[in-house]
């Protein structure tokens, strides 16, 4: 079983780009950054899965050791997911970089949910109408025939496409991930003394917004 996360190098103006204002470039980074860390702190915690990242842009000193690194391939985030399950072969469970606070039980049963005889994919919905993860036996390029991905249709559309294939479906607990100012102090109020919770208090966002509830 492969364990892949799908990211972006923490490059200022090229993550977390919805954060800008209050963050600077800068701010968000440094936020994308300690999110990457606290996810592949998890991912490696996870027993008998292989870890890998399919990554755009460069490795840094964030990646920890014994996890492979694929570069991302393919035009659009569609293309590129398809894409890294192509690369690593099945069965693997996809997640991003957008849920610092994913931890190793649930990462470790969304991996054994996969692995249950008569599931062919599992589906993690997120709290904005995407997935947070997506998991399947077999690699398909198909799967993501006209899904549109950042979209609050995302995981309808997915699950749909996903059945329509005849694939058996098996559904995660739903998690909110990070795209908004409210997003990064409500997951970060949940994870207390994390990489993440640090950075988003040392950031412009510790101030002056809304939390929200989280699952």
């Amino acid at each position: 079983m492969h364990l892949i996360v799908i990211a972006k190098a923490p490059i200022p103006g090229r993550v977390k780009t919805r954060l800008c204002p209050p963050c600077s470039p800068e701010d968000s980074a440094s936020i994308a950054e300690a999110s990457l860390a606290d996810t592949l702190e998890a991912v490696r915690g996870v027993a008998g899965v292989r870890p890998v990242v399919a990554l755009d842009g460069p490795a840094g000193e964030w990646l920890p050791p014994g996890i492979r690194v694929i570069p991302q391939r393919g035009r659009g985030l569609a293309a590129r997911i398809a894409a890294a399950f192509d690369d690593v072969g099945g069965p693997s469970l996809l997640i991003g970089m957008d849920t610092p606070h994913v931890d190793v039980p649930r990462l470790a049963g969304a991996c054994g949910r996969l692995a249950e005889s008569g599931v062919d994919a599992v589906l993690g919905p997120a709290l904005d109408g995407g997935w947070w993860a997506l998991g399947l036996r077999r690699p398909d390029a198909g799967v993501f025939d006209g899904v549109p991905m950042s979209s609050d249709r995302t995981l309808a559309v997915q699950r749909a496409r996903l059945r329509t294939m005849g694939m058996r479906v098996a559904d995660l607990a739903p998690m909110r991930d990070v795209d908004t100012p409210t997003d990064a102090l409500t997951v970060a109020a949940s994870v207390p003394g994390s990489r993440f919770a640090i950075a988003v208090a040392a950031s412009p966002i510790a101030t002056g917004s809304t939390v929200g509830p989280i699952a």
